[in-house]
């Protein structure tokens, strides 16, 4: 797994907000949100599922909890989360493997996952990175796997309320379904839409390129 030295928004945007970021989830009903983006794939047993930004793995574990039949990998580039993902699976008695990397650039074999997930990490990449993850994610897919993604989507065509970074400056909400499709992969489509605090999400999913 990579693990140069480069730069990443880490959850809650601060280091020190770390401890904050799961407790905050929970009260917000962001959590919630996650048990839709699993339903929606459709796990099967023997499937090797990955969750790229997976942060503190609330979705690695929520994945492993209700399909233990599933082989489950969770990357994330903050070493600090990982070690909290990590005790989180030991806790509750899960088998999860949690490697260190950026979506970006995986070292994962090609066509080595059925499913692939990614929920409210796509708004934090650069532009250029997204195009890259979302290249990376067609690679490591097998013929037939797929892609779930949830996250923010536009209010009344002005975006989502939370706090913009410079990550959000150039726009990514309601144009994920046309950056997968650039991208390469196929059948590309907005599932549903939801809400939380912080305002309107969408479910997203498309098939690996053939």
């Amino acid at each position: 797994m990579e693990h140069a030295e480069r730069s990443y928004l880490p959850a809650m945007g601060k280091r020190w907000l770390l401890p904050l970021y799961d407790p905050l989830l929970s009260l917000l009903g962001a959590d919630k949100t996650k048990r839709r983006l699993v339903e929606q794939a459709t796990l099967r047993s023997g499937f090797r599922v990955l969750d790229i930004g997976c942060g503190t793995g609330s979705l690695a574990v929520l994945i492993k909890k209700s399909h233990p039949e599933v082989e489950v990998i969770g990357v994330d580039p903050d070493p600090a989360a990982l070690s909290i993902s990590k005790r989180k699976a030991n806790r509750a008695g899960l088998t999860i493997e949690f490697d260190r990397g950026f979506s970006d650039h995986m070292s994962y074999p090609d066509a080595s996952f059925d499913r692939v997930f990614s929920s409210f990490m796509f708004h934090h990449l650069e532009p250029s990175e997204r195009t890259a993850t979302l290249r990376e994610i067609g690679r490591v897919l097998k013929s037939g796997g797929s892609l779930h993604l949830l996250d923010f989507a536009p209010r009344d065509g002005k975006g989502h309320r939370h706090h913009r970074s410079p990550h959000e400056e150039s726009r990514f909400e309601g144009r994920v379904v046309d950056l997968m499709s650039e991208a390469g992969f196929v059948d590309a489509k907005e599932v549903a839409k939801g809400k939380i605090f912080f305002g309107p999400i969408a479910y997203y999913r498309a098939e690996r390129f053939r």
